[in-house]
């Protein structure tokens, strides 16, 4: 008895490496041994024996993909090594000048070695293997956070479970991007057509929603492929001193790599890669909007280090925008929840990069006085990052005889009230604290996926529960019940009781979800996690001083002040601490805050025309814990001067401020970050 369960034991174990192997060689290499029939015969075989004997089962078994339990929530996870962003260039001068500053940081004439690789048009996300086990999945998140997706992730059939060879790392971290291949995407829009359902805009927008299904088989029947194209921590185990290298290694153990790429080449030829992959970008399998160009030389990547939230090694050459023409049929004033005035083109709808566009935002007066669009205009659309709707040009020669410029209404479209444009800003503003408008943005921002996710509560329910006056703040969700809820219009019994338990499901929430639903001015979900991680103890929070929330490395003073005046508000202050009292709120670690800093209480001016906006810079500048001022005095640490400066760099000369340009403020901010 014991020596056939053995053998029965052996042979599982012979079955799931023979799956594996098999699955990689169909998924990954698209080279099949054997026939779908026999492959299917030796699953069934696999899960025979699982069956009696259920106390064999494990994650990594092959069997498992699709087998896991339903989970009841996204855990958050933190990455061990950060998970950066990569600085974009748009144009081939400005892939060149990468390469220079690279060869000038390293004080090298001679040609580099760079790898240029495609960007793919997914969810990044990180691996982590344990004695070569696949042990958990998670999306990059915001570059340090991301959610635990593994449930999902072990549904993807290019993800191995175990990895291939017999001594695998004992730990290994790999970093890739998820997605959809477009006759994939294509099929389950065609599906949820057939269903009424609403389609998902783009690849992109269903892979981030499959990675997101709690049940495992609602992911596995939206297939997803795997890219991996890089490595968090391991790389020692793997030997490999190069990008190529790398890439090699990863193949070995099991990973899908892209063939479309090029190594070990000069920019010259990296550029030529770029160019090719965008004139066959069409024909491709799946979205790709650029191409990533990295140092191939992993020695030369350590000298390079990092900034604050990119490596200096590496940039992503980003594909031409994709454009079209269409005609304004209107312009409308939306209220944003802050009571923001964002006017809107209503356009004749138009098909851009796969999506119908029927709106394009045209930011602000500002931008509608420059562009000078009115109702009628023919306009050049493009969707930026082939995303954002947004009017670039208008084709003034088809203007008709009748338009008429455009101006914001000086009232609140919805309540009436006079609009406000604060000194310094572009925006004219809603004053009313009760308008409806601001009420029904600021709700839905608090019921939204990246707030408390408070799921089954879309806009028109929202709108529902403001307009039966149910809802007056975020809070008042809380107390609404499943027998008045199934009162509305189009809500029944078992709708409304979902909502309920739903709404009971997001009172466990993280601290740092909890601060970004908030919807505190300037505090997005990046600055919501620093202050939860600086102060898990929000009663803390509550009487930080300005200067307290300023200590916070990456808090600068227009954020300070935006917390600061939030909480100084009577009424928020009351559905801060009403929330608090109804919320079960978890706090994370504290966050350790830097020693020191370059620029750590260092007052700083701009001026002149810089290769980025200024705004970009300040907000940097401050992130690195500085203080941006307007005018030079003896007072002032450095002046960031640009082209064309004037009278603020002659006067900073006249009282021996030091005078830096952006290459030089970009250095110390990165000596304050540890880059």
């Amino acid at each position: 008895m014991a020596h056939a369960k053995a053998d029965e034991q052996a042979r599982l174990l012979e079955l799931r490496e023979q799956l594996e192997l098999h699955n990689y060689r169909y998924h990954v290499l698209d080279d099949p041994q054997i026939s779908d029939a026999e492959y299917d015969r030796l699953f069934r075989e696999a899960l025979e024996l699982e069956s009696r004997h259920p106390e064999w089962v494990t994650p990594d078994s092959p069997t498992q993909r699709i087998g896991a339990a339903p989970v009841a929530s996204f855990r958050s996870v933190e990455h061990a090594v950060p998970m950066l962003s990569l600085d974009n260039v748009t144009r081939a001068e400005e892939l060149v000048a990468f390469d220079a500053r690279v060869r000038r940081y390293l004080g090298t004439t001679g040609e580099l070695a760079y790898t240029a690789e495609p960007k793919y048009d997914g969810v990044a996300v990180e691996l982590v293997y344990e004695q070569g086990r696949f042990a958990l999945g998670s999306t990059r998140g915001d570059g340090r956070m991301g959610e635990d997706v593994s449930h999902n992730l072990r549904t993807v059939r290019t993800i191995p479970l175990r990895l291939l060879g017999r001594d695998p790392p004992a730990l290994l971290e790999v970093r890739g991007e998820v997605l959809m291949p477009l006759a994939e995407f294509a099929r389950l829009n065609d599906e949820r057509r057939a269903e009424g359902l609403e389609v998902f805009a783009n690849p992109r927008n269903s892979t981030a929603g499959t990675l997101r299904q709690l049940d495992p088989k609602s992911a596995a029947g939206r297939p997803l492929e795997f890219f991996v194209y890089g490595i968090g921590r391991g790389e020692e185990a793997l030997g490999a001193a190069t990008q190529s290298e790398l890439l090699a290694r990863l193949a070995a153990l099991g990973f899908r790599v892209d063939a479309r790429r090029v190594d070990g080449v000069g920019i010259a030829t990296a550029l030529a890669f770029h160019e090719r992959l965008e004139r066959e970008r069409d024909a491709l399998p799946y979205e790709v909007d650029g191409t990533v160009v990295k140092v191939d030389d992993f020695a030369l990547c350590r000298r390079l280090g990092t900034l604050n939230r990119s490596p200096r090694w590496a940039a992503a050459f980003k594909f031409a925008p994709r454009q079209e023409t269409t005609r304004v049929l209107a312009i409308e004033a939306s209220v944003g929840r802050t009571g923001t005035l964002t006017p809107v083109a209503v356009l004749e709808p138009v098909h851009i990069g796969g999506v119908t566009v029927e709106h394009a935002t045209l930011h602000n007066q500002d931008e509608i006085d420059r562009l000078d669009v009115r109702v009628g205009d023919t306009v050049f659309v493009e969707r930026a990052g082939d995303v954002i709707p947004k009017v670039v040009k208008v084709v003034r020669e088809l203007r008709p005889p009748d338009t008429a410029p455009y101006r914001l209404p000086e009232a609140c479209p919805v309540c009436g009230a006079g609009s406000v444009r604060a000194e310094g800003e572009v925006a004219l503003r809603c004053p009313n604290p009760t308008c409806p408008a601001k009420l029904r943005e600021r709700v839905r921002h608090f019921a939204s996926r990246n707030a408390l996710d408070i799921d089954g509560l879309g806009e028109k329910l929202v709108d529902l529960l403001i307009d039966a006056r149910l809802v007056q703040r975020p809070s008042d969700l809380f107390a609404l019940s499943a027998e008045r809820l199934a009162e509305l219009e189009r809500m029944g019994e078992k709708s409304a009781q979902n909502l309920v338990e739903a709404l009971e499901r997001a009172k466990d929430v993280d601290a740092s979800r909890f601060l970004y639903a908030l919807g505190i001015r300037h505090v997005g979900e990046r600055v919501a996690a620093v202050l939860a991680r600086a102060f898990p103890e929000l009663s803390t929070l509550a009487g930080a001083s300005s200067d307290a929330l300023e200590a916070v490395d990456e808090i600068g003073p227009t954020i300070a002040n935006s917390v600061r005046l939030w909480l100084d508000d009577p009424e928020n202050r009351a559905e801060f601490d009403r929330l608090r009292a109804i919320l079960r709120i978890r706090s994370g670690p504290a966050l350790e805050l830097a020693a020191s800093s370059a620029l750590a209480g260092r007052i700083v001016v701009i001026t002149g025309t810089l290769a980025e906006p200024r705004a970009t810079w300040k907000a940097r500048l401050e992130a690195a814990g500085a203080k941006v001022t307007e005018s030079v005095s003896k007072k002032t640490s450095y002046l960031l001067a640009g082209e064309n400066a004037g009278a603020k760099l002659e006067k900073a000369r006249k009282l021996a401020v030091a005078v830096i340009d952006e290459r030089e403020a970009a250095r110390l901010i990165a000596e304050g970050t540890g880059g």
